[in-house]
């Protein structure tokens, strides 16, 4: 996770004190309740979907620096921490239920990390997500260069019908911008997936993101024969259009 950092003199970490624990091994075999249990102490019985009655796990994807911590926190909390952060080391998570429809949704949202020598343990973990959100930053060319490097990666490690998002994130910068919209919609048209840009700073589109893959999600686990497929693209594009709040700009 992105933490604010400070230094003896208040002017940088000191990176020798960050001590860095990863956990790994096969699903199942309880990594997350252990995480759970040092973090708040408690036991949460049962599998994870039938704590809500359903859930699904999304990955956060990008280059390091994007804002993919920032965009979490943004959903999760509703709040922006400025400043100097840490980036993420290996995964970090949060949970969030919404409601879809109804239902009450259980998001597991891992937070990855985007520097090259985290890639393998992040890898592990791409066969247990339902959905992938895949970040850029739109004052960063490079960021967005790497997207078919990421695509590469999502399509050799992740399962077959992983549901994919491109974001171009930082839009609140625009006077800073470096890659422009219709690069980033005419990427993601080659790939068939949805695509907004969105800001973790004001919250423009950060929840829409994620309720849009909640309701792909839901509607994929357990869709009445008789009910139209859901539409991502026609969902996300109507949601734009019939709001001029800045969430859904």
């Amino acid at each position: 996770m992105e933490t604010p950092v400070t230094g003896p003199r208040g002017d940088g970490y000191n990176e020798a004190l960050l001590h860095k624990t990863i956990l790994v091994g096969d699903s199942g075999v309880g990594k997350t309740s252990l995480l759970v249990q040092f973090d708040q102490g408690k036991f949460i019985p049962g599998s994870f979907s039938a704590t809500v009655g359903i859930g699904f796990t999304v990955m956060l994807l990008g280059d390091s620096g994007v804002g993919k911590t920032c965009f979490l926190l943004q959903f999760k909390d509703g709040a922006f921490l400025s400043g100097t952060f840490i980036a993420t080391v290996g995964i970090d998570f949060r949970n969030k239920v919404v409601a879809v429809d109804g239902v009450k949704v259980k998001l597991q949202i891992w937070d990855t990390a985007g520097q090259e020598r985290f890639r393998s343990v992040t890898h592990a973990y791409y066969r247990d997500a339902q959905a992938l959100l895949l970040l850029y930053d739109i004052t960063s060319k490079m960021s967005f260069d790497n997207i078919r490097a990421w695509l590469t990666e999502i399509h050799e490690y992740a399962q077959k019908d992983v549901v994919i998002m491109l974001l171009g994130n930082k839009a609140d910068v625009s006077s800073e911008r470096a890659v422009r919209t219709e690069e980033g919609a005419s990427l993601a048209r080659e790939y068939g997936v949805p695509f907004m840009e969105t800001s973790a700073k004001t919250g423009m589109n950060v929840e829409l993101a994620f309720l849009a893959i909640a309701k792909e999600l839901k509607q994929r686990a357990g869709q009445p024969l008789d009910e139209p497929h859901f539409q991502i693209h026609q969902y996300i594009e109507a949601q734009k259009k019939k709001s001029s709040c800045c969430a859904f700009s």
